[in-house]
């Protein structure tokens, strides 16, 4: 495709990216900025984020660039730091050879798995493969910095107009070799407005269940992308429709299906406030999400716990946390900064109730009050009655000055004190 005939030119590349491509021409190698720039541009989005390809290997990428780092052991590939910004620079991948029974699989550059999931991916070839070896039509195209020529080698620019999400290849020998793709499917159905054809959302139906094999921490990092990319709600939905959330949370209930369930209205509340933070450029934070999402779960088991062990309400959400939380992470693993905030987001929902004596104001200073406070606001918008006049009482008591809040402030409830006994009162008085 010739500059003629698309929209895409050098200024919509970053300055680094340009540097990028620029100095790897220069030392005699092709380098193409690929992917999702391309892609977005073509579609009318501002690109954000810029990928580079070329048939330099990752070590001659580093002898070029100072400030490159190399990272991955599935995909090798090259990190170039330019302060904030960082251009993701891979080498043409190729096709895998067939690999002896006997092999040693500690030297080999490709190993898949019996499934046909693919674990070591390094091996190099030519942009033709390439081009081949990615998942979505659209995502094989690659411009030439110099030239400002698009390379189209799946018919992507027809995808795009077409506004659907066509896989290269066979469906089902490509969501078995990386089962993500199902997530990126979905994902890039909600970002880009564009439809999943039904041969391939029966495939995914199919292969659900096939995300169980993935890495938790690959899929903490896919989660963020689909949930706090500002379409989590959307995402939500299409991952409802798709029968995928319940393999990211498998102890999600099924009443999660129901739009009037709490379950899901609380989710879908907490999900469009997060997209509106981020329209604003606000922070958001994944604990948030996953205190979220996780709180119906917690919530059933903490009462079975009271119900069958007579503990009290506040062991009983203790032990549920700690139980959800290490079920959760076996399928996505959530970083310790995070699993505490979550367990701090909890226990205020407990601690929140108590408005007697000093509490109210200890409780103004903790760390992750405003967290756990909007938590409250969000649950009693959804389930009204306690919850609701909790969060009112809150905020009232947040915004009145110090005369207000000492009038909301309920008696303080003192212990009764046990009688002594006739025998305690003799030895008192010898």
């Amino acid at each position: 495709m010739p500059r003629k005939e698309h929209n895409m030119r050098r200024s919509d590349l970053s300055k680094h990216a340009l540097d990028v491509l620029d100095r790897l021409a220069d030392n005699g190698y092709q380098a193409y900025a690929v992917g999702g720039c391309v892609r977005d541009r073509l579609m009318g989005y501002h690109p954000k984020d810029f990928d580079v390809v070329t048939n330099a290997t990752p070590e001659q990428v580093k002898n070029v660039f100072r400030n490159c780092r190399l990272i991955g052991r599935r995909f090798r590939l090259a990190h170039i730091h330019f302060g904030r910004e960082i251009i993701e620079v891979a080498t043409y991948r190729g096709h895998h050879k067939e690999q002896p029974p006997d092999g040693d699989a500690k030297n080999q550059n490709a190993l898949s798995a019996d499934s046909g999931q693919i674990l070591r991916d390094n091996v190099f070839g030519t942009i033709e493969e390439d081009a081949a070896r990615r998942d979505f039509t659209f995502n094989a195209m690659y411009f030439n910095a110099k030239t400002e020529e698009i390379l189209d080698f799946a018919d992507g620019l027809a995808s795009i107009e077409r506004k659907e999400i066509k896989m290269i290849g066979d469906l089902q020998t490509r969501f078995s070799e990386d089962p993500v793709r199902m997530l990126r499917a979905a994902r890039f159905a909600v970002k880009l407005n564009m439809r999943i054809p039904d041969d391939m959302q029966k495939q995914i139906h199919q292969m659900g269940n096939s995300l169980a094999n993935i890495p938790a921490a690959r899929l903490f990092e896919e989660t963020n992308k689909l949930f706090l990319s500002g379409y989590g709600a959307s995402a939500l939905d299409k991952l409802l429709e798709l029968h995928l959330i319940f393999q990211l949370f498998p102890c999600l209930p099924s009443t999660l299906h129901d739009k009037s369930s709490k379950e899901y209205m609380v989710m879908r509340a907490m999900l469009e406030n997060t997209d509106q933070r981020l329209i604003n450029e606000l922070r958001v934070t994944p604990a948030f999400l996953y205190a979220t999402f996780l709180w119906y779960p917690l919530e059933e088991l903490a009462n079975k716990l009271q119900f069958e062990s007579g503990m009290s309400q506040y062991d009983a959400m203790n032990i549920a946390g700690v139980e959800t939380l290490s079920q959760q992470i076996k399928r996505i693993m959530i970083p310790k900064r995070f699993s505490s905030a979550i367990r701090d987001i909890w226990s205020l929902q407990y601690r929140l109730e108590k408005r007697t004596s000093k509490r109210p104001f200890v409780l103004l200073n903790h760390a992750k009050f405003r967290a756990g406070y909007d938590f409250l606001v969000l649950r009693g918008e959804v389930e009204g009655g306690k919850q609701q006049e909790l969060a009112e009482w809150w905020h009232d008591f947040q915004h009145g000055d110090d005369s207000k809040r000492r009038k909301m402030l309920g008696p303080v409830k003192r212990r009764n004190r046990r009688p002594r006994s006739k025998s305690n009162k003799v030895k008192d008085a010898n």
